[in-house]
């Protein structure tokens, strides 16, 4: 894994950090990471000694800006878009370190477990969003499956929908990581919001381009009856009747474990970031508790969910559940580390790592 930083690009604004409406031109990218590789000796990424594999977590429009509808503020109000500009910027000092990029998409369709489009009151009348649903909120009748969607989704059959919908809920208390939260619509599949925030796809398409590194992407979150925080796999796996409601992403968890370093950067670090890890690290459990040291945590390039009050707070703050894990993932043998941080240190980990899982 090579420490040595590069320059920033001529081309790189960091102002397009805060540009909703900024598209790269990809034309360009690839005239000008010809011209790098040939400045810098940069080679393709499939002669590199070290397989450093970046992971960016959700990082679209919906979530990066202000315009999206479901801006990840942190409680600088910044949040999104300084992680970017960071996380833009070490992309291309570390564009010779930095062996594969794979960005998640959070996809989503217009009627989703997760969304007031799939729930109705007693009356009949929608849900609002940034509120829970319990089993006792169905129990009781405050909240129900839209009948509408027991049409097309499950052949009219609505108790069906209903029998499902209160043992979604159950299963997620029951695992006690989240109850069921209706968010705002969001990364709908075909919309601005689903697409990556300017400034990085850029940032992984010259990586791409100078690198001669394929551009990959995992998308996820489509299936109707589920949350799917993790790219690695949705929050609740089991239909109340039996067959499996969702199946895990055990192909991308291979990929990252048989890597020398995993870097872990995006949106949100108190939902789908947080979700992830946790899923990387439940399987690094069952493989070798050792694996742990081969992931690097980008702590300033991920920021919380926080829903404004109106009044200068906050009627929701998700950070504590952020910092709460990431202490749980230090604890683990992961690092936090920050953007900025020297990557010599990073190499001389991975090296170790190495040794002793050879050993």
């Amino acid at each position: 894994m090579s420490a040595r930083p590069l320059p920033l690009p001529e081309f790189f604004d960091p102002a397009n950090a805060a540009r909703y409406h900024y598209v790269p031109d990809a034309q360009r990218l690839f005239t000008e990471a010809a011209r790098w590789r040939k400045e810098y000796g940069i080679t393709p990424s499939s002669r590199d000694a070290w397989n450093v594999h970046l992971l960016l977590i959700d990082v679209q429009k919906d979530f990066c800006f202000p315009e999206g509808s479901l801006y990840v503020a942190g409680r600088s109000g910044r949040g999104a878009i300084d992680d970017n500009r960071r996380l833009a910027e070490f992309i291309y000092r570390h564009l010779n370190a930095i062996t594969h990029v794979t960005a998640t998409l959070d996809t989503h369709l217009a009627f989703q477990i997760f969304f007031p489009s799939f729930w109705v009151d007693e009356d009949g009348a929608p849900l609002a969003a940034f509120r829970e649903i319990t089993t006792d909120d169905i129990d009781l009748g405050r909240a129900r499956p839209n009948p509408d969607v027991a049409a097309w989704l499950c052949n009219g059959d609505r108790a069906w929908l209903l029998r499902q919908a209160r043992h979604y809920c159950a299963e997620l208390e029951k695992a006690g990581k989240y109850r069921l939260y209706l968010w705002p619509p969001h990364c709908i599949l075909g919309s601005a919001g689903h697409a990556l925030a300017g400034v990085l796809d850029e940032a992984r398409m010259f990586h791409a381009f100078a690198r001669s590194a394929q551009s990959r992407i995992e998308a996820k979150g489509d299936n109707v009856l589920t949350e799917n925080y993790s790219v690695f796999g949705a929050e609740v796996l089991s239909r109340h009747d039996g067959p499996p409601l969702a199946q895990r992403n055990t192909a991308l968890l291979d990929t990252l474990l048989t890597a020398d370093a995993v870097l872990v950067a995006g949106q949100a670090a108190s939902h789908c970031v947080k979700s992830s890890i946790d899923d990387l690290l439940d399987e690094i459990v069952r493989v070798d508790e050792r694996l742990a040291q081969k992931v690097y945590i980008l702590v300033d390039c991920m920021s919380s969910v926080t829903v404004p009050d109106g009044r200068g707070g906050f009627a929701a703050d998700f950070t504590p559940d952020a910092e709460r894990a990431l202490a749980r993932f230090r604890e683990a043998g992961m690092h936090l580390v920050r953007s900025t941080d020297p990557m010599a240190p990073w190499a001389a980990g991975a090296q170790r790592t190495e040794a002793s899982l050879r050993g």
